[in-house]
């Protein structure tokens, strides 16, 4: 961001780049996830609850996987957003802190921990449609871009 609030052009044009890929990816777009918002460095991705999402025969609690898919998303997107490139991770941690119950669209608020030029941490929190906190998480991930935009940092590392 840009004192006063204001977002650089760079920054909108990344993500409306974003919101131009969850349209193309067949698999973004078979999940739902949207872009809400971009406010203070913090990513809001939403994913709409599916009846496909659940995790449990009773039908009543969403499967970890679809939670560690929008927690690998989220970072990753947040990361892009910064660097205006697709991004691969690494690796994803995520830490499971209640179940995610069933018909509830599902929250992720990623921000980026440090970007650096080969090495980038991102972290995610995922929260329920009642903003109970659900899963935690945390992303390296490989910054290819062959030139980069420090818009987290302001150009410090």
């Amino acid at each position: 961001m840009r004192p006063g609030g204001q977002l650089s052009k760079d920054l909108l044009t990344n993500l409306d780049n974003l919101r131009s890929r969850f349209s193309e990816s067949k698999f973004h777009k078979w999940l739902g996830l949207e872009v809400v918002s971009y406010v203070g460095g913090e990513l809001h991705v939403r994913l709409p609850f599916r009846e496909e999402f659940f995790g449990t025969k009773e039908e009543t609690n969403i499967h970890g996987g679809i939670i560690s898919t929008l927690a690998d998303a989220a970072t990753c997107f947040v990361v892009e957003l910064a660097t205006g490139n697709e991004v691969p991770n690494l690796n994803l941690y995520v830490d499971y802190l209640r179940m995610a119950p069933g018909n509830s669209d599902l929250n992720a608020y990623a921000k980026v921990v440090k970007l650096g030029r080969t090495i980038c941490v991102s972290e995610v929190d995922i929260k329920s449609d009642t903003g109970r906190h659900i899963a935690t998480g945390r992303s390296i991930i490989m910054n290819n871009a062959p030139a980069r935009t420090d818009i987290v940092s302001g150009g410090k590392n």
